[in-house]
């Protein structure tokens, strides 16, 4: 475990995200700290399809420009990378400004290509044959760059699911048919994920994230931060409990807890908070003073008392949508369970495009797509819901059964 620092940051103005960047690398010791010159540097970023930036799908590129920016100027050579579903790498890329940070900067924007096998340094792994991008293996540091968002089948996605991406395109599908309706068990893939990759460092772009039927469908929050960490999966929890998400329903967290993994125990006394925009000299707990019923108005974005604080316990986000796609607690998580218990998805004719993207990503093949019209068998469904996620015109939503509707009300 490692200190997790939050800064305020209310909107995407350039040089406010370079001052905000740069003291968060500042507040570890600096981006000499992690980086040596000369070294490639992959800039793992949120792509997942084609998206506008107005969206808030996709990481902001004035998060990944600020970035680029420093670790060139510390001499070594960054690269931003994803892999997308099945929309083309180029066009989505495009779509989220990362191409125009390519060509300003004159840095590579790759598509995370050509699997190979992961070493596997961590002993506590369950799976023991992951495939990532060579270009994972071959880079000499990872800075993983996430969008803060919940998502319809994982909870919510933030710093250890963003590091799934290094799985090239069509090979994530096959791990969500391997993986079945098990959510534990997918969430234990993304630990093994990230533990054996390890990437330097995280930067969460949390300015405008995404609430409700996330990752690609939901709808923008201003959660008015961003967040610094060497320890993505610590960051993770302390996000879900200020999200007011409960851990009982997060996959991550019940497999972190499985693992007897000391970040499901909250330290707070590894977490502050800054905002920049008020005094620090007037700051009663900069002078030493301590409250620990401290509050934090406004969103998360300033505290009561202003400059860098110890983060409140108590604080959470106010009235985030998170999704209910199952009730997780009331009854065991067995297979033929899971899919009377697991929302379906369902398929909204009026806003179909007939672009067909939801029935290429499907692994399980368990839907047809003719004439803008889509027929589910949910004998096959594994309720992955990637035909909602790669879904341009949000024409795929969740329809909860009676049962779950009936639990959630209990």
């Amino acid at each position: 475990m490692s200190k997790i620092f939050f800064l305020s940051q209310k909107n995407y103005n350039q040089p406010e995200i370079d001052n905000a960047v740069k003291k968060i690398f500042d507040y570890f010791g600096g981006v000499e700290k992690f980086i040596s010159p000369g070294e490639k540097v992959l800039l793992k970023v949120n792509l997942v399809s084609g998206h506008e930036i107005e969206r808030r799908v996709t990481t902001d590129p004035s998060i990944v420009r600020a970035v680029a920016k420093l670790i060139l100027e510390h001499g070594a050579k960054p690269f931003i990378a994803d892999s997308t579903g099945v929309d083309n790498f180029k066009t989505s890329a495009e779509k989220a400004g990362f191409m125009k940070i390519s060509e300003e900067l004159n840095i590579e924007c790759k598509e995370l290509t050509n699997p190979v096998d992961l070493p596997i340094k961590n002993s506590d792994t369950a799976f023991h044959k992951i495939q990532v991008s060579k270009f994972v293996i071959e880079a000499d540091k990872i800075i993983n760059l996430p969008k803060l968002k919940t998502h319809g089948q994982m909870y919510l996605t933030m710093g250890v699911k963003n590091m799934f991406g290094c799985i090239p395109g069509r090979l994530k599908a096959g791990w969500h048919y391997n993986v079945g309706l098990n959510r534990e068990k997918f969430a234990s893939l993304l630990l093994d994920i990230y533990q054996n990759i390890n990437p330097c460092f995280t930067i969460l772009d949390g300015v405008i994230g995404m609430q409700g039927d996330g990752p690609t469908s939901g709808e923008p929050y201003e959660f008015g931060i961003i967040a610094g960490t060497q320890d993505a999966l610590s960051m993770d929890f302390h996000l879900c409990k200020m999200l007011g998400a409960k851990f009982e329903d997060y996959p991550l967290w019940l497999a972190a807890k499985k693992r007897n993994m000391p970040e499901c125990e909250l330290n707070y006394d590894d977490v502050e908070w800054y905002d920049p925009s008020v005094d620090e000299s007037t700051s009663p707990l900069l002078r030493g003073d301590k409250s620990e019923n401290l509050a934090v108005p406004d969103k998360g974005r300033g505290t009561a008392c202003g400059g860098r604080v110890k983060m409140v316990s108590e604080f959470t986000f106010p009235n985030v949508k998170i999704p209910k796609t199952r009730s997780m607690r009331l009854l065991p998580r067995l297979p033929f369970i899971e899919r009377f218990m697991t929302s379906k998805p369902v398929h909204i004719p009026e806003l179909c495009i007939g672009c067909g993207r939801c029935q290429a990503v499907c692994a399980a093949r368990a839907l047809k797509h003719e004439n803008k019209h889509l027929y589910f068998d949910y004998s096959k469904c594994i309720r992955c819901y990637c035909c909602h996620e790669m879904c341009p015109v949000k024409a795929i939503k969740f329809k909860e059964s009676k049962l779950v509707s009936l639990i959630n009300k209990l």
